[in-house]
């Protein structure tokens, strides 16, 4: 009867180690604390499972290639880190219950380094806080519920009360109002009972 061998355990140092990107997008509107939990998560991960995080960067809020869970901006967070193949597996295991998460990928840089080759600058990974920023809110809909009061027109007192024209004075005014009453005055209108007349005399 054969003997059963067991294999020898591979330890951390044996194993290889791969060079990782990963991005993940937040909600537009996600708090600056709530952030902050998930970039903390994140590390923790990476450092648990004996990885080593070489960069950290927030790119802050952008527009979306196409809508997104009904989004069409996001909050785009950049990690690189080191690790072995269980760290991305966990890593997005997490990122993908978390609500404020709406969509993440990992990319492979580098399929064989060592952790001891990276010499990491604490400023490289440290997290710069999300800004707060009040959206506008878009009027259409509290316009069309009557929320919202319309821009009414002039009335014609403010129409007369404003202001003349420039180069047209309140002398201006008064000599075309004259021309128009001398354009109607009587001795300029034909009297209708002449050519009445007239048309007689003709056709007898």
């Amino acid at each position: 009867m054969a003997k059963s061998t067991l294999a020898p355990a591979i330890t951390t140092s044996e194993r290889r180690a791969r060079e990782y990107e990963t991005i993940y997008i937040m909600r537009p509107s996600v708090d600056p604390d709530e952030a902050e939990r998930v970039v903390t998560r994140a590390k923790e991960i990476i450092a648990s499972l004996q990885g080593k995080l070489i960069k950290c960067e927030n790119w802050g809020r952008r527009k979306l290639a196409y809508v997104i869970k009904r989004e069409s901006r996001g909050v785009f967070v950049y990690l690189k880190y080191a690790g072995y193949q269980d760290l991305v597996a966990e890593l997005e295991r997490n990122l993908r219950i978390i609500d404020s998460v709406v969509r993440f990928q990992t990319i492979l840089i580098n399929p064989e380094v060592s952790l001891d080759q990276y010499q990491v600058d604490p400023a490289d990974v440290a997290f710069q806080r999300l800004e707060v920023v009040v959206e506008e809110e878009d009027p259409g809909i509290a316009r069309r519920l009557g929320l919202v009061e319309r821009p009414r027109a002039p009335r014609m007192e403010e129409e007369m009360a404003a202001p003349p024209a420039e180069g047209f004075d309140d002398d201006d005014e008064a000599v075309v109002l004259d021309d128009e009453v001398d354009l109607l005055d009587d001795e300029d209108v034909p009297d209708l009972n002449n050519i009445v007349e007239t048309g007689k005399k003709d056709s007898e």
